[in-house]
């Protein structure tokens, strides 16, 4: 058949499309992928409102339980996407279904400890729930996906669901406690019914993980807009172009080398068992604490721009600072998993930041901004200059060991 005319397919092929399509290959993410992942800049947002409402140490607790909730949603149609093709057959009505849902849950996340508890749950159950559903597409003709589905992700995707309902219902350390559970029992799920049976691509899955992640950074940016609500002065000038100084440094020590690094890893990594745990613990687990992080310095650079010639309480102060070493040892640990070796630059740094969190309030916040990005800043210079041989390699001649 000449190459200009195109082959029409055989009716396999079309009631094939019409159910599901898995991937094959090395297959980046898609359109509608991204299009699915904008729901979840509401979510950040959403939890960095609930940390405004509520600037104490309660409020970021809740904050940040609901972000792990919601991470864990968003992370099932990772793993999902990673199996079937988003964009053919019944599998891209379904996604736009789940996005409403998602919509829905993130809406209600400022009351979801309260009024709107319920709302939330049952939202998010449509959104779980409706990944068990595709998940029982993608697992036809593969017992060893449909088995890991039915007996690990059902039981613990169904009673996390019900543990958030009962705890829509009660008040108290009893709601608190049932959240807490319902997060450990989905990071605890992949542990106890193993990692064998699951598939993934692994080059899609690394760029899905990193496109999210900037979209945490773009909430970064978003908080020092927001921040500028009471007139444009040169103090508040001066510590919006320090924010975004801030949030470059951030993108350079996840994208420059970290990024490269662990999806070459995840590629070389034997399929099945190895390659299932590698990415579960390095990007289901610690790509959260890196997300948390950010999002806990998008909460303290929105009170810096709001007061940026005065002290930060102590609560922001604290996110501010705490989140940046939040951020950091994530990447010391996620270094440790995939080259087992540690940054100990990194180390140091987040230890210091650590250590100075009960100073960050006593000084202004501009100050405390500016202090913590001229830091982060240094460790890049240092890291680029002291390892540059290393760095050029894994950037340009396509080696996986990056500078220790």
């Amino acid at each position: 058949m000449p190459p200009s005319v195109p082959r029409m397919p055989a009716s396999g092929d079309h009631l094939r499309r019409i159910s599901a399509v898995h991937r094959e290959g090395d297959e980046r993410v898609t359109p509608l992928e991204l299009f699915f992942d904008l729901v979840f800049v509401l979510c950040i947002t959403q939890c960095s409102t609930l940390m405004e409402a509520d600037p104490t140490w309660r409020g970021v607790g809740k904050g940040l339980l609901v972000l792990a909730v919601l991470w864990w949603g968003w992370e099932g149609y990772a793993w999902f996407t990673s199996v079937l093709d988003p964009e053919e057959g019944m599998v891209r009505g379904a996604m736009f279904a789940v996005m409403a849902a998602f919509l829905v849950a993130a809406m209600a996340v400022p009351q979801a400890f309260g009024d709107l508890g319920l709302t939330f749950a049952i939202a998010y159950a449509v959104v779980r729930v409706g990944h068990l559903v595709l998940f029982g597409v993608a697992s036809r003709g593969i017992p060893a996906l449909r088995r890991s589905v039915w007996t690990g992700l059902v039981p613990s995707t169904l009673v996390g669901v019900a543990l958030l309902v009962g705890a829509s219902q009660v008040g108290g350390a009893g709601k608190v406690g049932l959240w807490v559970a319902a997060i450990g029992l989905d990071v605890a799920g992949p542990f106890i019914f193993g990692a064998e049976g699951w598939h993934l691509v692994p080059r899609h899955f690394a760029e899905r993980h990193g496109l999210i992640f900037l979209i945490a950074l773009g909430e970064s940016i978003a908080a020092l807009g927001r921040g500028a609500d009471h007139g444009m002065t040169a103090g508040l000038i001066t510590a919006a172009v320090i924010g975004v100084a801030c949030c470059a440094a951030m993108w350079w020590a996840y994208f420059d080398v970290v990024a490269l690094v662990a999806e070459r890893r995840l590629s070389a990594a034997t399929i099945g068992r190895e390659q299932n745990e590698l990415a579960r613990d390095s990007y289901s687990l610690l790509h959260y604490p890196m997300v948390a992080g950010v999002v806990l310095v998008a909460f303290g650079l929105r009170q810096t721009l709001a007061h940026e010639d005065q002290r930060l309480a102590s609560v922001p102060a604290a996110a501010l600072v705490g989140g940046m070493a939040v951020y950091l040892l994530a990447h010391v640990a996620f270094r440790l998993r995939n080259v087992r070796s540690v940054n100990r630059q990194r180390l140091l740094l987040g230890l210091v930041l650590l250590a100075a969190v009960p100073v960050a309030h006593r000084v202004d916040a501009i100050v405390a901004l500016a202090g913590v990005t001229v830091l982060l800043w240094a460790l890049i210079g240092y890291e680029a200059t002291r390892f540059a041989a290393a760095r050029d390699a894994v950037r340009h001649a396509g080696h996986d060991l990056p500078p220790s």
